[in-house]
């Protein structure tokens, strides 16, 4: 569940800021002045200030339909499709997918990252070269309305946060349809069965068949 445990923070422009913190859902309440204040010193000769808070990589494509809220930075070769939608307080990294209508808030992508269709990403971190797979999604917030809980196998961790999505590791992949529910942890290199519910914490090098059906991969 750490972040020396999911994360090879070579991969991101947040490396620096999120070393500060044990657990990845530590960093979520200040992502947006973090990337307010890492936007200002971006190099102009390789970012464009499209407006007020929001800096582009000139090597990106961007959709004419996107649309892109600050703050919000986006890295170099990364491709963002028709029609999605970034309200704001996003880290892109290099090389990513963000797909047709998909919905990005409050969020670190590490590098080479797919959300490429139908997507709604809150208030999470996505590993180096995760994926999720079309219409999967990350629940952020619980019905009742109360501070969300990180469940494992050695117990429960209170995280104060009413807003808390899912930490995906390096290499997760994330079936089509799938819902993680708040605080869902996926550890590096597992995968998820499409049209998963998925509740709590995944090990790393393993297979989310179904709850209470997890294999290790061979």
């Amino acid at each position: 569940m750490k972040i020396s445990e999911l994360y090879d923070l070579n991969y991101t422009a947040a490396a620096d800021y999120l070393k500060q913190f044990v657990y990845p859902w530590e960093a979520l309440k200040g992502i947006k002045n973090f990337i307010a204040e890492y936007g200002k010193h971006l190099d102009e000769k390789e970012y464009t200030q499209v407006s007020d808070g929001v800096w582009i990589h000139k090597s990106a494509k961007i959709a004419p339909t996107a649309f892109i809220g600050a703050p919000c930075v986006i890295g170099p070769e990364t491709e963002v499709r028709h029609c999605a939608f970034i309200r704001g307080s996003a880290l892109v990294g290099k090389g990513c997918v963000i797909g047709n209508s998909t919905e990005l808030k409050n969020v670190i992508i590490f590098d080479g990252t797919q959300v490429p269709h139908y997507n709604y990403v809150g208030d999470s971190i996505l590993g180096y070269k995760s994926h999720m797979g079309a219409g999967s999604i990350t629940s952020n917030v619980k019905s009742d309305k109360t501070p969300v809980v990180i469940k494992s196998a050695e117990g429960k961790i209170e995280t104060g946060l009413k807003k808390v999505g899912a930490m995906l590791g390096d290499f997760a992949e994330v079936g089509c349809n799938s819902v993680l529910n708040p605080g869902t942890v996926i550890g590096k290199n597992t995968n998820i069965y499409p049209l998963s519910c998925v509740r709590g914490v995944v090990p790393s090098d393993s297979i989310y068949k179904a709850h209470g059906n997890i294999v290790k991969k061979h």
